[in-house]
């Protein structure tokens, strides 16, 4: 009779082994090393100069306090920036957010694969800002645009047609281009929502009557209110650092219309070559950006926990 084999005995713990602390911390070195660089010594770096006198090739000359605080907050343009900066933030990701929502409905229903329709979304986000600047101000060109080409077909008066020249439609005018850039990357993300929804739910809310924008309110809503949340607030983070569309189609004018604080931190910067000034504005902004998006994160955070 063949012996028996002998017992194995259980090692303690998980069965793999965990290592020394060394090896974890080598690996997880470079990460920190990482955060450090790129994150916490540009921060410090920004604090630094905006406490100091700074030049873009002399920084912290002498200690200045609060001097450049006080002279940013007194200047009307550095503050109407911050205003005009919130408001367009706003507007783009809200016009973003709607339009971005009915196109992946319609593709949602049109098409349930939508793979060339996807692929044709992302076209405006693959192409550089900096083309997109150049393409959209060809367009409102009122010597031969498209705008006034198309608006002269209906007779109207094309040498008036000058959006980018107007105080008024300057900054609507690069708005427009903004969220032509944008809302096919809100359409995507909800478009995947939309896709990985339960269709058994669905199918069975049609059966009980729901139909339409019933339909969407009570059972789709809820179920995509969280990545719609989620894309709103990755919309308004990309509209405050707006820089490229301003920057090739307008230059900050006509005048400070549309001269967002981003571009303001870039005249103080490079042209003024006053960076102290640059990083008052730069944290001024950064606190601005904070009040305004932890809201947002904090309701998309709510939304995806009772989703889940």
């Amino acid at each position: 009779m063949a012996e028996a084999a002998p017992a194995v005995r259980p090692r303690r713990g998980s069965g793999v082994s965990r290592g020394p602390a060394w090896a974890h911390r080598l690996f997880v070195a470079p990460s920190v090393l990482a955060l450090v660089v790129l994150g916490v010594y540009p921060l410090l770096f920004i604090v630094a100069a905006a406490f100091t006198e700074s030049s873009l090739g002399r920084p912290f000359q002498e200690w200045a306090g609060t001097e450049t605080f006080e002279k940013v907050l007194g200047d009307a343009d550095a503050v109407a920036s911050l205003g005009r900066t919130v408001v367009y933030a706003l507007g783009v990701s809200v016009a973003s957010l709607v339009l971005g929502v009915v196109a992946a409905l319609a593709l949602h229903g049109a098409v349930r694969s939508g793979s060339l329709v996807r692929t044709l979304l992302l076209l405006p986000l693959i192409t550089p800002p900096v083309i997109v600047g150049t393409l959209w101000k060809l367009i409102y060109n009122p010597g031969g645009g498209l705008l006034a080409t198309v608006l002269g077909f209906f007779g109207a008066p094309t040498n008036a047609i000058a959006p980018l020249s107007s105080t008024t439609w300057a900054l609507p005018g690069i708005a427009l281009a903004d969220v032509w850039e944008w809302t096919p990357l809100i359409a995507l993300l909800v478009f995947t929502a939309l896709i990985a929804q339960d269709p058994q739910t669905v199918e069975a809310a049609r059966l009980d009557g729901a139909h339409g924008f019933r339909l969407f309110r009570h059972i789709t809503l809820p179920a995509i209110a969280g990545v719609v949340a989620a894309a709103f607030f990755i919309r308004l983070v990309l509209a405050f650092k707006v820089f490229d569309l301003i920057f090739m189609m307008t230059s900050g004018g006509p005048g400070q219309a549309t001269t967002t604080t981003s571009y303001l931190i870039y005249q103080a910067a490079l042209r003024e070559f006053d960076l102290g000034k640059a990083a008052v504005i730069t944290l001024l902004l950064a606190v601005v950006v904070t009040v305004v998006t932890v809201p947002v994160a904090l309701i998309a955070r709510r939304l995806q926990a009772n989703h889940e």
